[in-house]
């Protein structure tokens, strides 16, 4: 894929967001919904080129790939402040290359990762941001934490000074279901139930082929790659 084609997918799915925004209450919503351009597979000088348009984050979910990445890119002015979101299954060897080069982490869903970030997240770095993903339909096949698991984890997770608990998020089952409204319910319930939360801001839902129907039941982030980068390799 050429340049020119990147960026005119990156403004079309700006487009697509923008709209679904608009839709659910006007233009203002639109700076609360994140676009995640979800870059795994994908070299660094793609991500170079959308950088420069603006596109600030971006998702990873292969660790050395993703590593190779962040340290070319550091090294350029233009693409130094990149956010990194690490968006794939966290193995415990894994946490302390997590912990030392991501802003966030999306796919937290166990105590003892929590803790692993926590102790290895450098003391000259920002708390690392943290969402908890849910297993939302029970799928055998998907990670995360079961929803009646979370007080629990929330709780272990409160206690860690170098993590910044932020939200939740999911990958619904792809048969389609009110996957979307009743994690957007439970991110209601927590945040009442737990007003010491005052960073619990973020709803990571919806990817290329729901996002439209995701930011209308309450997503604040999006989390998209093949209508930006084309067809994974």
């Amino acid at each position: 894929m050429d340049n020119n084609s990147l960026v005119a997918n990156w403004q079309q799915v700006n487009q697509q967001v923008n709209d679904a925004c608009v839709q659910m209450g006007g233009k203002a919503l639109s700076k609360k919904v994140t676009l995640l351009a979800v870059s795994k597979t994908k070299p660094a000088d793609m991500i170079a080129v959308l950088a420069k348009q603006g596109q600030r984050d971006f998702g990873e979910n292969y660790l050395q790939e993703a590593i190779e990445k962040i340290k070319g890119l550091q090294t350029q002015s233009e693409t130094f402040d990149i956010v990194w979101h690490y968006i794939g299954h966290i193995q415990r060897n894994k946490t302390r290359d997590i912990a030392e080069h991501f802003d966030w982490v999306q796919t937290l869903e166990r105590d003892i990762i929590a803790k692993r970030l926590n102790d290895q997240r450098p003391t000259d770095m920002a708390p690392l941001n943290v969402l908890i993903q849910i297993n939302i339909d029970d799928e055998d096949s998907k990670s995360g934490c079961l929803p009646e698991a979370l007080p629990n984890l929330i709780t272990a997770i409160k206690q860690y000074e170098r993590l910044q608990l932020r939200g939740l998020m999911i990958i619904p089952d792809k048969a389609g279901t009110d996957a979307f409204q009743r994690t957007k319910q439970l991110f209601e319930e927590i945040k009442e139930s737990h007003p010491e939360l005052t960073e619990w801001d973020t709803l990571s839902m919806g990817m290329t082929n729901d996002m439209s129907d995701a930011i209308a039941n309450g997503s604040t982030m999006v989390r998209v790659g093949t209508a930006i980068f084309g067809v994974r390799d």
